[in-house]
């Protein structure tokens, strides 16, 4: 990632802007930067599916000009003319949004997280096929397999063994397509975007909409997956009569509390991610900020700069596999809890 940045022309620029540097790399957008600025930019273009006043478009994001006018990015004047008028905004509350007579459409393309986030959906199926093919051709009395299939043995015996088993508890085998598919996802997205160039780089799981959704799917699960235990703690809780009754002050915030577990599954994982993504590329740009300082003090900072990054990105590495663990672990204890039955009581 340092050394992209190092040739990129706009680090090496006068008016270097960090801010640029780092939104770029964690926001979505409707092509995939790769190097460069401007004309010499080398840019993968994405398909655009919009919805405008005159229906539905789907065109290549080359249509668009390269610079802002106005703080929109108009098509160009060659463009069919039924896509004449749309434009993406790069200023005010639409940055980043395909907008026409400056409102935005309805917008379904395939934007760099959803090309990322489909990449990593085919390695990590052709990484589990790979691993199913072996034990299909293989008995249960043979050695244990090694290399890749035995790390990706040894990663789904952990998240069941250590992770699901005693989080959800009795009945947890129906619950382990749906949270090891949860845990393969995050991981393999957060490695992915360790990755400086395509087909990695892409911010996915730093993505407020994807965090959302896999929330959303726990929270779904969690409710479907409740006894009659689970609503009666809810909405008669066995606490002192006045404190649900007349005014049902612990039943409403055990209903707020439905909420807030999923919420915080999707504020934790989006935070963390976006979080270290900034830091680690922000990091690099320390060099470029210091460049018209004094020699011993570009050299210097140049060297912490280079240092930390080093140390951000290996602490990411780590966080990596945190991150999908502590996902897997909340749904897995979250639905537990939903199953739970008091002691005493069948």
């Amino acid at each position: 990632m340092l050394l992209l940045l190092v040739l990129t022309p706009a680090a090496r620029a006068a008016d270097f802007s960090a801010k640029e540097v780092v939104l770029e790399h964690i926001k979505d957008s409707h092509e995939w930067h790769v190097y460069g600025e401007g004309e010499s930019a080398v840019v993968i273009h994405l398909p655009v599916i919009v919805r405008s006043s005159t229906g539905w478009h789907v065109f290549c994001s080359s249509q668009f000009e390269h610079h802002a006018h106005d703080g929109l990015r108009h098509v160009k004047a060659d463009a069919p003319a039924d896509i004449q008028g749309l434009a993406i905004a790069t200023e005010g509350d639409h940055a980043g949004k395909i907008v026409e007579d400056g409102s935005p459409v309805l917008d379904l393309s395939i934007t760099k997280t959803v090309a990322v986030m489909f990449i990593n959906v085919a390695i990590l199926l052709c990484c589990i096929l790979f691993s199913a093919r072996w034990y299909k051709k293989r008995k249960a009395s043979d050695a244990a397999p090694g290399g890749f299939v035995g790390f990706v043995e040894m990663l789904v015996m952990y998240v069941v063994d250590d992770i699901i088993k005693p989080g959800v508890g009795e009945g947890y085998e129906k619950y382990v397509p749906y949270l090891l598919t949860c845990f393969f996802f995050i991981f393999t997205c957060n490695v992915m975007g360790l990755i400086p160039f395509p087909p990695g780089s892409g911010n996915v799981t730093g993505n407020i909409a994807v965090t959302f959704f896999l929330a959303l799917c726990t929270f779904i699960i969690v409710q479907f997956s409740g006894n009659k235990h689970y609503w009666k703690d809810i909405f008669w809780p066995d606490v002192p009569v006045l404190l649900k009754a007349p005014v049902p002050l612990m039943p409403v915030i055990e209903f707020v509390g439905i909420f807030t577990k999923p919420f915080a599954l999707m504020i934790r994982l989006f935070a963390n991610m976006m979080a270290g993504h900034a830091i680690a590329v922000a990091m690099p740009c320390i060099i470029f900020l210091v460049a018209s300082m004094t020699a011993g003090v570009f050299f210097s900072m140049s060297a912490v700069s280079v240092i930390m990054a080093i140390f951000m990105m290996c602490l990411e590495c780590l966080v990596c596999f945190i991150q999908a663990m502590v996902f897997t672990l909340l749904s897995s204890v979250f639905i537990g809890m939903a199953r739970a039955v008091p002691e005493g009581h069948e």
